[in-house]
């Protein structure tokens, strides 16, 4: 500022240091002019005047320079008619800065600090502007000079002062509807295309995904096609899948990828219901309106802007997220969990699974420091890989946190060759342990992730889950669990003593009239597919389960009880079963036979009857001939030679040794089966006659 010019001196703003608390007026010996100019003039100096009972520096400093620049227009001759509303804007603007921050003193210091502080630094430019007489470089200053002195641009002021008008409205509707107003958005409207005071930057709270962050590129694609459609509605995107399957990285890496289309980026930890409250309450008062869950909502509703929430870890299916949705069709939401049934709310949802190979072994090789030479991704192939083996072995089966974890172990050794080896002696452990260095902020190892969702639980549906690992992890079907509850006791069939534990999981499943009851079937099934420790395939009716955790789960139990008691309830089920069906069923049953037969249990002669029929049936004749060969011994030994059931087995072992081509012991199995039917049965009975038509068939 020229020092021969002392009369168009700014005051200094008492938010200066030695500044004063009050302006004073532009020639404090003359009263305010005496036309419309002069009743502003005299309303604005009142409400400054308010300045003395707000004892907080910016709001003096506003209110100061609102009066100044009314002052400053009294000197001003050309287009005066036209600042008029201008002048008039002014003194309503501060009026209701007055009356919000009265009433809210309390919160008045954080809430309104920037916006005042910016209100002054653009009145005091306008006093800059309609100063006469200076000379200042082109820019902001300059232009604004320009269009209030020149003759030519009284359409240009006009256009102006409407809008500002407009912007007086809203804020004046803002100050009675919402305590975060923000004169940024004032200045926005006020001049367009003028340089102004930059708002504070927009806020984004999410952590930059991991360095090692590869792959799942078609998933990556559907969210960006997705969140740029612009269909002009709140957009939620579900991405769901097993704990440690990378929902979280997905998500991050998205949002790095995406941070320009997003006003303001939000991470709220959706564990629990404390966790989501906390992030909201962060989020108003970062915001400045408030500090409740409930301001943060109020805000978001209130901005129609691109901004993004991040609702990571909704685990928990007893919350109930869609309250914490702001209620407005504007907005951008990214959920992460184990629930697929959170896709209630999602426009689109995407399962995160198993990775693909080629993505597995880069991965694993960057997760371990090692090259990606060809000799180096050949043993990384066979690690993420894995071989199935009679023991079902799963080595890491493409889940990236196993991969992850595998990575850290061989970069601390430096042994990728010896890690298969030594895995298959040590998995618990080498599953178990985190790993010191890590590569993002996942505080869990592979196996802890789902005992935290394994503990979730209600002790049916862990009792339903540990059963299930002793089936084969795909191919498990309701039909099993509900032919086993039709099963009908028998004169040597297993006494309901031993049969306690399967006859208690199975009366979970049934009404009180012991019907099966689909929907007590259903209700365990979908908790726990809410933690995706299963997975759900609805059009085969089937489910499964993936190999790690199958493999993690049967490790929580404690003993063979529940092995011995899967093996019962799968005996049941065939046994409900006429030989027709078997046929059909016993193909889909074999993977899980030959899971619970390989423990060596101890089956009970009329289930390992069942599993020898069902191998038959499947054309697996020697594990067929085993199985019946077994049962037969037992009957002849605890039964005698006569008894039905005996002579039941002879039929089928009979039977068994035709298929396999031993027509001389099918034969002479099968003369002794129709002798001894006609002697106990008769002539005419449906087993003599069976037994007869077979024996044909053998002599053919």
């Amino acid at each position: 500022m020229s020092a021969s010019s002392p009369s168009t001196a700014l005051p200094a703003s008492s938010s200066q240091p030695g500044g004063k608390s009050l302006f004073r007026p532009l020639h404090p010996s003359a009263s305010p002019s005496s036309d419309w100019l002069g009743t502003m003039i005299l309303n604005a100096r009142a409400v400054s005047a308010a300045a003395d009972t707000i004892p907080l520096p910016y709001v003096k400093g506003v209110f100061g320079t609102a009066v100044f620049l009314l002052e400053t227009v009294d000197t001003v001759q050309k287009n005066r008619e036209d600042m008029k509303e201008l002048c008039a804007d002014t003194v309503d603007i501060i009026t209701v800065v007055r009356d919000r921050i009265s009433s809210h003193r309390d919160t008045a210091a954080i809430q309104f600090k920037a916006q005042c502080e910016e209100l002054e630094s653009f009145l005091k430019d306008v006093v800059e502007a309609v100063t006469p007489h200076q000379r200042r470089p082109r820019g902001f200053r300059a232009v604004v000079k320009e269009v209030l002195n020149s003759s030519n641009t009284t359409n240009e002021i006009s256009r102006w002062h409407n809008r500002l008008r407009d912007v007086r409205s809203n804020f004046m509707l803002m100050a009675t509807m919402d305590t975060n107003f923000k004169m940024d958005k004032v200045l926005t409207v006020i001049l367009p295309n003028v340089p102004v005071p930059q708002a504070p930057p927009n806020i984004n709270n999410c952590p930059l995904a991991t360095r090692i962050f590869h792959g799942r590129q078609a998933i990556l694609q559907k969210m960006h096609q997705y969140f740029n459609q612009n269909a002009g509605k709140q957009e939620i995107f579900l991405l769901h899948g097993l704990g440690g399957a990378g929902k979280t990285q997905m998500a991050l890496k998205f949002i790095e990828e995406s941070v320009s289309i997003f006003t303001d980026i939000f991470l709220i930890d959706t564990s629990t219901v404390t966790t989501i409250e906390t992030g909201f309450k962060n989020i108003a008062t970062t915001k400045g309106v408030g500090d409740s869950s409930q301001d943060a909502l109020q805000w978001l509703k209130s901005k129609p802007h691109e901004w993004l929430l991040f609702f990571d870890n909704a685990d928990d299916p007893k919350i109930d997220l869609n309250k914490y949705f702001p209620q407005c069709n504007h907005g951008n939401i990214i959920i992460t969990s184990r629930n697929p049934g959170l896709s209630v709310y999602a426009g689109s949802h995407s399962a995160i699974s198993d990775m693909e190979e080629s993505d597995a072994v880069n991965l694993l090789l960057r997760s371990a420091a090692h090259n990606t030479t060809d000799p180096n991704k050949a043993v990384a192939a066979e690690i993420v890989k894995g071989s199935i083996g009679f023991s079902l072995l799963q080595v890491l089966c493409y889940l990236p946190l196993a991969i992850i974890q595998a990575g850290a172990f061989i970069s601390k050794s430096g042994r990728l060759n010896g890690y298969l080896a030594l895995y298959a002696t040590n998995k618990t452990r080498l599953l178990s342990q985190k790993p010191a260095q890590s590569h993002d902020n996942y505080a869990w190892t592979v196996y802890t992730t789902w005992q935290i969702s394994f503990d979730q639980l209600s002790q049916q549906a862990k009792t339903f889950l540990q059963l299930c690992s002793f089936l084969h992890y795909q191919g498990i079907s309701e039909d099993i669990f509900r032919n086993a509850a039709g099963y009908e006791f028998g004169p040597s069939s297993p006494s309901k003593e031993e049969l306690k534990m399967p006859l208690e999981v199975l009366s979970h499943f049934s009404d009180s009239s012991g019907n099966w009851d689909p929907l007590c079937f259903l209700d365990v099934t979908s908790e726990i597919r809410a933690y995706s420790l299963i997975t759900c395939h609805s059009e085969q009716n089937l489910f499964s389960i993936h190999p790690l955790v199958h493999d993690w789960t049967r490790s929580t139990v404690p003993d063979g009880g529940h092995h011995r008691c899967m093996v019962a309830i799968a005996g049941m089920s065939l046994a409900g079963l006429s030989n027709m069906y078997i046929t059909a069923a016993g193909p889909r049953m074999l993977p899980h036979i030959d899971l619970l037969v390989s423990g060596n249990l101890n089956i009970v002669p009329d289930f390992r009857h069942e599993y020898g029929i069902a191998y038959l049936s499947a054309g697996q004749l020697e594990k067929a001939q085993q199985l019946l060969l077994s049962v037969l011994e037992h009957r002849r030994k605890t039964l005698g030679n006569d008894h039905l059931d005996t002579l039941d087995d002879m039929h089928w072992v009979a039977w068994t040794y035709h298929e396999l081509g031993k027509l001389q012991e099918a034969e002479e199995l099968g003369r002794l089966v129709v002798k001894k039917r006609r002697e106990v049965l008769g002539e005419n009975h449906p087993d003599t006659l069976e037994s007869t038509g077979n024996l044909a068939v053998i002599f053919e």
